[in-house]
């Protein structure tokens, strides 16, 4: 695991370093596609299959499946379900975001997540119930290894939107990847894993019913989930200090990352 977790990291140092070096041919037309971009760290060189893959799920797959499925699990599931469903699917994130936070320097919040994971599920039955928060222990922001990478300077790399999932950047793909690896995500079948995204994923996408209009109101709306995202990822890489950037459409920007959970 830990020459996966080496060989996966130098990748992503490669890639990376591809994106953010174009060769001399290529220069003038990366840096014209660039002057485009509203955020720091953004590279979008797939952005006609992307735009295409926003489309099939801005205008079916979200408005016929996702939607209508997330907001019948949060009307029709009993609250204490769904809550002990959410502590527990949180509860197993706490040991990678205890590691990322320490990679990131922040013994503070590694710490807290230390804290909560053990209390949690020894006392609060696996962590269905959340006891560390009762207790006071309430959990910071989450910390994915690709937080870490971008702390530490690799840069987004590409950017991807896929069907169903959303948006993703290179560093993240292969950050999640790195934090599967950690115990007790490891020990999760694919199944499993593929069932703890669909419970978080329907949660998420139900708290952001009430930020449709922001959406539909922006000036393009594939533009702007583009932006929100990356400028979430670059705050999350800073471990949550202000990034200096002044996007178009900011107030929109703004409102909707309040909304937003832990990616």
């Amino acid at each position: 695991m830990k020459n996966l977790t080496i060989l996966t990291f130098l990748l992503v140092l490669g890639l990376s370093g591809c994106a953010e070096t174009p060769n001399e041919e290529g220069l003038t037309e990366y840096v014209e596609q660039d002057a485009q971009y509203n955020i720091k760290g953004t590279y979008d060189p797939f952005e006609g299959f992307n735009r295409a893959m926003w489309d099939l799920n801005y205008d079916y797959l979200d408005p016929y499946l996702a939607r209508p499925v997330s907001i019948a699990y949060v009307d029709y599931i009993p609250s204490p379900v769904r809550t002990g469903i959410r502590n527990f699917l949180s509860n197993l994130d706490e040991p990678a975001n205890m590691v990322n936070s320490i990679i990131m320097l922040d013994g503070e919040q590694a710490v807290t997540h230390f804290n909560r994971f053990w209390i949690n599920t020894t006392f609060g039955l696996a962590g269905l119930i959340d006891i560390a928060s009762s207790a006071g222990i309430t959990k910071p922001g989450n910390r994915a290894f690709g937080d870490s990478m971008g702390y530490y300077g690799v840069d987004n790399g590409s950017y991807f939107m896929l069907p169903l999932y959303g948006p993703v950047t290179l560093r993240e793909g292969v950050g999640d990847t790195v934090d599967g690896l950690y115990f007790p995500l490891n020990l999760l079948t694919f199944w499993q894993s593929l069932g703890k995204w669909v419970f978080e994923g329907m949660e998420d996408r139900a708290a952001l019913v009430s930020q449709e209009s922001v959406l539909r109101d922006s000036p393009d709306p594939y533009i702007f989930t583009r932006d929100a995202y990356i400028q979430n990822k670059n705050f999350r890489a800073t471990g949550g200090e202000s990034v200096a950037e002044e996007p178009e459409g900011e107030e929109y920007l703004d409102e909707f990352l309040d909304e937003v959970d832990d990616f």
